[in-house]
C-alpha cells in the first residue's frame, strides 16, 4: 500500500503565492488535486493499492469529490482499465462522506474506506448480496468461491459472477485461493 496525504496534493497544486488551503472545494481545484494524484498513481507498480488520506481537510464539497475521487477511479473501473492498481479512502469524516457518496452514486462507483477505528466499509454503488460478499472477504481476510457461497446462501456460479464483479471494480483482489480484500497479500 502507498498513501498519499490528500492535503499535501491540495497544497502542491495551489500557487506559492497563495496560502495553502485546507478545503476541497470548487471543481477547478478538485481537477487539479487529480491531475497531481493521477500523475503520482502512473508512478506506481501494477497492483498496487493507492490510499487517499483525507484526515488533514477540512471542508469537500460534491464538486470536488466529483473530480478528485469519482474521476480518479473512474479510469480503472472502465471497461479497458487505464492501470492495474486500486483505490482506498482513509480519514474520511461525516462532511467528506455525504459528498463521497453522492458522486460515487451518480457514477455508479464504489470504494473501500477506513474509518479513524481501523474499520472498513464499502460506500457507494453496490447491491445487498455484493456488500453481503464483499463483507464475508473482509471478515475471512480472503476465502474461495464456494466457501463464500455457502456463507451467503448463493450458488457458486452466482457468487462467482459477482465476486469478479467486485473485482473489475476494484473492490477485491484475486488471491491464490479466491478473493482477498484490498491491502492483504494476494
Amino acid at each position: 500500500m502507498t498513501t498519499f496525504d490528500v492535503a499535501s496534493a491540495l497544497a502542491a497544486s495551489t500557487p506559492a503565492s497563495a496560502p495553502a488551503p485546507a478545503h476541497l472545494v470548487t471543481r477547478h481545484t478538485g481537477a487539479a488535486v487529480r491531475l497531481l494524484l493521477e500523475r503520482q498513481l502512473a508512478a506506481l507498480a501494477a497492483g498496487t493499492v493507492a490510499v487517499l488520506d483525507f484526515s488533514r481537510i477540512g471542508v469537500l464539497d460534491r464538486s470536488c469529490a466529483d473530480e478528485c475521487v469519482a474521476k480518479l477511479v473512474l479510469p480503472l473501473t472502465a471497461e479497458t482499465p487505464s492501470r492495474d492498481g486500486y483505490v482506498m479512502l482513509r480519514g474520511v469524516n461525516e462532511g467528506h462522506l455525504d459528498a463521497i457518496e453522492a458522486v460515487l452514486e451518480t457514477h455508479g462507483l464504489a470504494l473501500v474506506v477506513q474509518f479513524p477505528d481501523g474499520g472498513t466499509h464499502l460506500v457507494g454503488a453496490v447491491s445487498p448480496a455484493e456488500r453481503t460478499l464483499w463483507e464475508q472477504v473482509m471478515g475471512r481476510a480472503g476465502a474461495a468461491v464456494e466457501e463464500l457461497a455457502a456463507a451467503v446462501g448463493l450458488a457458486g456460479d452466482e457468487a462467482h459472477q459477482l465476486l469478479e464483479a467486485l473485482v473489475r471494480r476494484r473492490l477485491l483482489r484475486r488471491a491464490a485461493k479466491g478473493f482477498a480484500p484490498l491491502g492483504s497479500a494476494a
